[in-house]
C-alpha cells in the first residue's frame, strides 16, 4: 500500500473506537473470517480498543489450519514414493498429520521442496521429465486461480509428469456451517477482503438473507478492521442485515471475472472435509473430469483414513470461534510453533500462532 501509515494512525484508531463505543447499546459477537485479519487484530490490539460489549472471535480463516489430518498423511505418502518431487508452500511443512509432518518426511529422504508459486512447479516438471512433480495445492478462492493456471499451462505444454493434490476450500459454506450450528455465537461477520477481490460480494447475499446476519467485507489494516466493526455494529444496532463493502479500494461487487472464469474451467465444487468441522457440503474445489490426468490423488491413490485431533488440542473450538487460543491447556507449553499439536499454531495466519507471537505472557520459556 502506498500510504500504509494512514491505515495505522493511532489517533484515527481511537476515534473509530470511540465511535463504536458511542454506538453500541448491547453485547454483540463478531467473527473475522480471515487469518490475516486475526493477526492484525492481535498484533495491533484492535480488540483491546473495543468496548466490552463488542467481542471478536476468530474463524476458520486459514486454509493451512483447516487442511484435514488425512490430507497431510496423503501428501506425506505421495512424497515418499520413488521419483516424486513434492512441492508446496512453506507453512505446510510443519502441519502435523497422524504420523508426523512433511518436514520429517523430508528428513527421512523424501524430496520435499518449498515453492512460492505453483507455476514454479510447472517449470520444475518441465526441467525434470523423468520425475513426478506434485504440488500440494491449499488455499481459499484467493490462491485457486494460480493453481488453475498451473494446470492449464501444464496441459498446454504437454507435461504428463505434473499433478496437484487439491485441497482448496471455499469460504461461504464454512460461514454457513458456523451459523447453522447449535453452538453458534456469531451475530456478524467481517468477511475476508482478499477472497472478495476474486469472487466479489454477491455470494454472501444468500447467507445474509437466510440467517439475517450482517456481513462486512473488510481489509487488513487496523483502521480497515475498526471501520468494518463500526459498520457491522451499526447494522446490528439498527436491526439491519446487509452485505457492505468497507474494502472498496480493492474489492468490486463483481470481483475478478477472468479469475472466476479460470476457476470455472478447471475446477468443480465438491464436498470437502475441514479440520475442526468434518465434511461440509459444496465447500471445496476439485479438478473437473477434463483435467483428471493432473489429479495426484487419482494418480498415486494414497490411503485416506480420517484421523482425530490430539485429545489435548482445542484447535476445532478455536477454528469455530468457540474458544480463544489461550484457553488451551497446551498453549505455549506442549504446543508451540516449533512443536505444534494443532495446525493453528503452525501457519502464519493461524490464531494460535498470533497469540503465541503477540500475546504470550512475558517470562514463559519458549520450547
Amino acid at each position: 500500500m502506498k500510504y500504509l501509515s494512514e491505515y495505522r494512525d493511532p489517533e484515527a484508531a481511537r476515534r473509530y473506537a470511540d465511535a463504536i463505543r458511542e454506538r453500541v447499546t448491547r453485547p454483540w459477537t463478531l467473527m473475522e473470517v480471515c487469518g490475516g485479519q486475526t493477526h492484525s487484530i492481535v498484533r495491533f490490539g484492535v480488540d483491546e480498543l473495543l468496548p466490552a460489549e463488542v467481542e471478536l472471535v476468530h474463524g476458520p480463516g486459514c486454509p493451512v489450519c483447516v487442511t484435514p489430518i488425512e490430507r497431510i498423511d496423503q501428501a506425506i505418502e505421495v512424497a515418499g514414493r520413488e521419483g516424486v518431487i513434492l512441492c508446496t508452500y512453506g507453512d505446510m511443512l510443519r502441519v502435523p498429520g497422524s504420523r508426523g509432518d512433511l518436514r520429517q518426511a523430508k528428513a527421512r529422504g523424501a524430496d520435499v521442496r518449498v515453492l512460492y508459486s505453483p507455476l514454479a512447479a510447472v517449470e520444475l516438471a518441465a526441467a525434470n521429465p523423468a520425475r513426478e512433480v506434485v504440488f500440494f495445492a491449499v488455499g481459499f478462492e484467493t490462491t485457486a486461480p494460480a493453481h488453475a493456471l498451473a494446470v492449464l499451462q501444464a496441459q498446454a505444454r504437454g507435461l504428463t509428469n505434473f499433478s496437484l493434490i487439491v485441497s482448496h476450500v471455499l469460504v461461504p459454506p464454512a460461514m454457513e456451517a458456523i451459523l447453522a450450528a447449535e453452538s453458534n455465537r456469531v451475530q456478524g461477520f467481517l468477511a475476508a477482503g482478499h477472497v472478495c477481490t476474486i469472487m466479489g460480494t454477491a455470494e454472501y447475499e444468500p447467507l445474509v438473507a437466510r440467517y439475517r446476519v450482517p456481513i462486512v467485507v473488510t481489509g487488513f489494516e487496523p483502521l480497515d478492521l475498526l471501520q468494518g466493526i463500526y459498520l457491522c455494529v451499526c447494522q446490528l444496532e439498527e436491526g439491519r442485515a446487509e452485505v457492505e463493502n468497507q474494502y472498496a479500494r480493492v474489492v468490486g461487487a463483481e470481483g475478478n471475472r477472468p479469475a472466476q472464469a479460470m476457476l470455472e474451467r478447471v475446477f468443480e465444487v465438491v464436498p470437502r472435509r475441514w479440520r475442526g468441522f468434518g465434511e461440509i457440503p459444496r465447500s471445496g474445489l476439485g479438478l473437473r473430469a477434463e483435467f483428471a490426468a493432473f489429479d495426484a490423488l487419482a494418480r498415486f491413490a494414497p490411503a485416506s483414513h480420517p484421523e482425530p485431533e490430539p485429545s489435548e488440542c482445542i484447535a476445532a473450538d478455536v477454528l469455530r470461534g468457540l474458544a480463544k487460543p489461550a484457553a488451551c491447556p497446551a498453549f505455549g507449553t506442549r504446543c508451540t510453533p516449533l512443536d505444534p499439536l494443532g495446525a493453528p499454531m503452525v501457519s502464519a495466519e493461524g490464531a494460535c500462532a498470533a497469540y503465541y507471537r503477540y500475546r504470550k505472557p512475558q517470562g514463559e520459556v519458549r520450547r
